[in-house]
């Protein structure tokens, strides 16, 4: 599914919002890497793999919490087993004149139930949007009703997801 309207003149987009890295060892890398693996390891076995204290591996987490390097614990959960089957990825241009309005667009798409991430992206577009509906039809409704209706949506371009591998790849820097 496509939509065109005629090309706005690019931008400046919101401010870049960019951070210093945070320095790890290879203590904190360890257990970044196994937490990225599997979110619910006991501490015990955080510990043992990392090759410190219990103790000293809950002192580490909690200050990697702290310091932003973590940014949360989730469960990740199939679409399909809620109903919502079809997944697509939604490319959204706004209209020049829009611009201004990308934060708060942005948290408009996050807080529609079809929605699972959204991206501000660098390119021809300004949004990726994660999605999942249970047919084709519910797709054809979101887009149209939340993404095309909308008078600062200059384009959409939708991309149905066949399949979604997750990389069993350890954390980067390591």
């Amino acid at each position: 599914m496509t939509s065109k309207d005629s090309a706005a003149p690019r931008s400046q987009a919101a401010p870049s919002r960019t951070r210093a890295p945070v320095p790890l060892d290879d203590v904190d890398r360890v257990l970044l890497d196994q937490l990225a693996r599997d979110g619910r390891i006991t501490n015990n076995a955080l510990a043992a793999a990392a090759g410190i204290a219990p103790s000293t591996c809950l002192g580490r987490v909690r200050a990697l919490v702290e310091r932003g390097v973590i940014r949360g614990f989730h469960a990740d959960i199939d679409p399909a087993a809620l109903g919502r089957g079809l997944q697509a990825m939604v490319a959204v241009r706004l209209h020049g004149n829009s611009r201004r309005q990308l934060a708060e667009y942005g948290k408009r798409l996050a807080a529609l139930p079809e929605v699972l991430n959204v991206y501000f992206i660098a390119g021809a577009d300004d949004y990726l949007i994660h999605v999942a509906t249970e047919n084709t039809d519910e797709l054809r409704g979101f887009v149209l009703e939340h993404l095309s209706a909308d008078p600062a949506v200059s384009s959409t371009e939708t991309i149905l997801i066949f399949e979604h591998l997750r990389p069993q790849t350890p954390v980067p820097g390591r």
